[in-house]
């Protein structure tokens, strides 16, 4: 069987669909090989994106200096100041698009490659399982950002995203719930396990490292603690070795590009252009200048061009290959380090920590942290995922889950071109607003409060 794939389709889909229903066929492509399919997957530079405007939105992003203020684009602008709409009619969310751009490649992979020609059955499954966990990655993004966060008393009625399980571009795009969508992202990840290898032979293709840190990461947004650590803990069993900063101490530029990350689980990247992203003052004192992290991610502003006062963030310029956001040993750590310290473990939790933060300071500045209550732990835990995750826009969605637990809510506030503007707690500005434009195109499409 052959399946026609319009590459114009794969450009237009985000958009709305109805509006480009009549393609040009002279621009289509027949997909008829396994090899086909697989090489729709490996294109990089559509399938690793993730998200960018969270970048702005959370409070590790403080933009002080006013020519920053004065150059930031309108979009951003809304952004930043968490506005009740971020575009007008005709501009379109970069994040939507590459997501469901995303989402749209792997549907035609899923739909066809078991049907295509010159492959092996196990080599079908193989990139079907993979187009799987791509799709669930790009679902786990949308729902923590355009929807509000799980609440397992609210889930099965709060709007999602629309779910799309096939390339047709016909169906209405109406909003799953978010328990709808958490279901399908878990189904997808589950299901695509048993075809994977346990690590990929690239780390921007999915494995069962990746399947079980991406089921680790979606417990841990539920708050099923108990699921995400079982994963976290097969997912490191895969898995576990760390990148040593001290090794990179007195030779920054020897830090490994993404392909040789050791703990790169899967790797994903920012949406979008985010350089010269200035940084809170606040995160930069928990950091601390002994800390690695701060020594050799931050940067004076003058470093970047334009320049600015401040400090930037700098990881992204060693290896100029975007900003990684997907799973990690980091993350998967941190993970179970979080349900140690919920489930009053805080001496596991603490020596989970320690065990990260050797390789995140110098030997002569390095300090194990005490082990004290469960409650402290938990601080502590969230005070590391800050440091480890500062400038990937991690911390967006750790401050929306947060909110949940009424000791960790933070109240945001930040001053904008003379405007004081504040992010309450369970705020409905932690979730985005749906561009206007995907609304006109698709009425079924309803709005965030």
């Amino acid at each position: 069987m052959k399946r026609i794939y319009f590459l114009l389709l794969i450009i237009a889909v985000a958009s709305g669909c109805r509006k480009f229903v009549e393609i040009d066929q002279n621009t289509n492509r027949t997909l008829t090989y396994t090899s086909d399919y697989r090489a729709l997957l490996d294109n990089n530079f559509t399938m690793e994106s993730g998200f960018g405007q969270v970048i702005y939105s959370n409070d590790d992003t403080r933009i002080l200096d006013v020519s920053k203020q004065n150059a930031l684009s309108d979009i951003n602008q809304n952004v930043y100041t968490w506005q009740a709409k971020y575009l007008s009619e005709i501009q379109g969310d970069v994040d939507w698009e590459n997501l469901y751009k995303v989402i749209y490649t792997a549907n035609e992979v899923i739909a066809g490659v078991m049907d295509s020609q010159r492959g092996t059955t196990e080599l079908k499954e193989t990139v079907r399982a993979e187009a799987l966990v791509h799709r669930a990655y790009s679902y786990w993004c949308l729902v923590n950002i355009y929807a509000k966060q799980f609440d397992s008393t609210t889930a099965a009625t709060d709007p999602g995203v629309p779910l799309l399980t096939t390339p047709n571009l016909f169906v209405p795009l109406v909003r799953a719930s978010v328990l709808n969508v958490y279901n399908q992202i878990i189904e997808d990840l589950i299901a695509a396990e048993p075809h994977l290898l346990d690590v990929a032979d690239f780390n921007t293709r999915p494995s069962k490292a990746a399947v079980y840190a991406l089921l680790a990461r979606t417990h841990l947004f539920t708050r099923n603690f108990s699921q995400a650590k079982l994963y976290a803990e097969k997912a490191l069993f895969i898995k576990n070795e760390l990148l040593d900063l001290r090794t990179y101490e007195t030779n920054a530029s020897a830090i490994p590009r993404r392909l040789q990350d050791p703990q790169i689980i899967f790797s994903k990247k920012q949406a979008g252009n985010y350089d010269g992203i200035q940084l809170d003052t606040a995160l930069l004192s928990l950091l601390g200048t002994d800390d690695l992290r701060y020594k050799l991610f931050v940067k004076p502003g003058g470093s970047f061009s334009p320049a600015f006062t401040g400090f930037g963030y700098w990881r992204h310029r060693y290896t100029f290959e975007g900003i990684y956001q997907g799973p990690s040993v980091p993350e998967m750590m941190l993970v179970k380090a979080e349900v140690e310290a919920r489930s009053g473990n805080a001496a596991t939790a603490i020596g989970i920590l320690n065990e990260l933060r050797k390789k995140r300071f110098s030997t002569t500045t390095y300090t194990d942290l005490p082990v004290g209550t469960a409650e402290e732990a938990l601080n502590a835990v969230v005070q590391e995922r800050r440091r480890e995750f500062f400038g990937t826009g991690l911390r967006w969605f750790d401050q929306k889950r947060l909110n949940k637990d009424a000791a960790l809510q933070v109240t945001v506030t930040r001053s904008f071109k003379g405007n004081n503007y504040t992010l309450m707690p369970n705020s409905d500005r932690y979730v985005y607003p749906i561009g206007d434009k995907y609304i006109l195109l698709n009425p079924e499409l309803k709005q965030n409060p």
